[in-house]
């Protein structure tokens, strides 16, 4: 059984970003790891080969900063690292440049990959997800994030990324897909208030013109943490691989997550009340088919 990693990234110093780490985090059940470093200006090329592992295989691209049709830009970059794939892969692994696996999953993750390797109606396996929020004590945990995504899918040339490169399709239509219990840590949105609203700025590049980016996201503003919805105090274990990013983190998150909830409407208290209660949320989009 042979495992291939994937990614795309672009300027992760500036947009300080845990490349490093997201793929150090599932480099050791991988044979090989395909990483698209788009343009960078500032020195990530030498951040990835830092990695030193016969592993790694680096493709350059060039990013097309024209596009502004809901992050398509993302795709197409996930969609050049897959094609790089050495074709005798069975399972590619995807990970995005602010993610991790905790080495704990991995064992289950394997399992997976071998149990449903000869299972030709299962075209991936679908991941939980952990949203870390502002800070590295806490996930954000609301009908505003998604809970789970395909991460690990059978390699197949039909396969592509979908829309702004959350998630695939094969022939244009969603995956069949097995749940597994791992999950994915999502790092994006633990950074200081003006790191992050550096990166919203970068990033909304490829979604709005301009004009919208300087109505909306001035550099003069600081990101506002307030939208997160609800916080949970996270009481478990972070990746090894992230443990000394953690410990210098130098900021102080000063938001009361008491006073997230407050600001959410009776509508949408209502509805997470009952997914709450009953696991189950009300209109949620699945870009995938579950199989049990």
């Amino acid at each position: 059984m042979k495992v291939t990693g994937f990614s795309f990234i672009r300027n992760a110093i500036d947009n300080d970003y845990p490349v490093v780490q997201a793929i150090l985090s599932i480099l050791p059940i991988c044979d090989e790891f395909v990483i698209a470093l788009g343009d960078c200006t500032d020195h990530t090329l030498e951040l990835i080969e830092g990695i030193s592992s016969p592993k790694i295989r680096i493709i350059r691209t060039i990013w097309d900063e024209s596009i502004r049709e809901g992050g398509k830009t993302f795709a197409q970059e996930t969609d050049k690292a897959y094609a790089a794939i050495s074709k005798d892969t069975d399972w590619a692994f995807y990970i995005q440049g602010d993610e991790c696996v905790h080495e704990n999953y991995l064992p289950v993750i394997k399992r997976a990959m071998e149990e449903n390797l000869e299972k030709k109606n299962v075209e991936g396996l679908l991941f939980k997800y952990l949203h870390f929020y502002g800070s590295y004590d806490y996930i954000a945990s609301s009908r505003r994030w998604y809970r789970n995504e395909v991460r690990v899918l059978k390699f197949d040339s039909k396969v592509h990324s979908y829309r702004d490169a959350q998630g695939f399709r094969k022939d244009g239509k969603k995956l069949k897909v097995k749940p597994i219990d791992a999950y994915i840590y999502h790092y994006g949105w633990v950074q200081p208030p003006s790191g992050l609203g550096n990166k919203v700025r970068n990033f909304n590049k490829f979604y709005y013109e301009e004009s919208w980016i300087e109505q909306h996201h001035p550099e003069s503003i600081e990101f506002d943490y307030g939208n997160a919805d609800r916080l949970i105090r996270f009481e478990g274990t972070h990746p090894k691989v992230m443990q000394k990013r953690i410990e210098v983190s130098n900021w102080k998150f000063l938001v009361d997550p008491t006073l997230l909830k407050k600001k959410m409407s009776i509508r949408r208290r209502i509805l997470q009340k009952i997914e709450d209660l009953w696991q189950w949320r009300i209109g949620e989009y699945k870009n995938y088919k579950i199989i049990e």
